[in-house]
């Protein structure tokens, strides 16, 4: 929501990767790291042979567990560790996925991060009826193909809204 301030969180799109009892875990989609998938193959010490990913942004995915990375990807491949996160959608967090990346034998769409948006037991719920949060529903196109810059206007456009008349000011009844 327009009136979220804290630095890390403001203007950002979250896609809520899981959600139980114990918290929730989410990847910012729309951060820009200051880094390409190139850097991180040559930090890992994987040869690369695909240009193309070689030059696609990594994005901060939040502020925990910076120097972790994070894989959203259409359903593709059987990686060493992944979350299947819905019928289209899997998190994996292991280096074969990174290594297949490399060499473009990875799944076709993905979005690789750097750390992770926690939150415990009953805080997401809290922040959202603090009206922190908007939730709208899943869209493949704003997670992989969307401008990084519209990216939270398209969320928002999502359930019909335009982010940009909401006031800070909520009500409740």
């Amino acid at each position: 929501m327009p009136g979220l301030t804290d630095p890390d969180f403001s203007h950002t799109v979250t896609y809520l990767c899981q959600h139980n009892e114990e918290g929730a875990l989410g990847i910012i989609i729309n951060r820009p790291a200051n880094m390409n998938l190139g850097e991180v193959f040559k930090q890992m010490d994987i040869t690369v042979t695909s240009s193309v990913a070689s030059e696609k942004m990594v994005f901060a995915g939040g502020p925990v567990q910076q120097d972790r990375g994070f894989v959203l990807h259409t359903n593709y491949g059987n990686w060493d560790v992944s979350i299947k996160v819905s019928d289209t959608i899997t998190l994996t967090t292991s280096r074969d996925i990174i290594e297949a990346i490399a060499v473009d034998t990875g799944p076709d769409d993905y979005l690789v991060a750097l750390g992770y948006a926690g939150w415990g037991r009953g805080q997401i719920e809290e922040e959202i009826l603090h009206n922190s949060w908007l939730n709208t529903p899943y869209c493949q196109s704003i997670l992989f193909d969307s401008p990084i810059n519209q990216r939270w206007q398209q969320a928002a456009k999502e359930i019909g809204i335009d982010i940009n008349l909401l006031t800070l000011q909520a009500g409740h009844s």
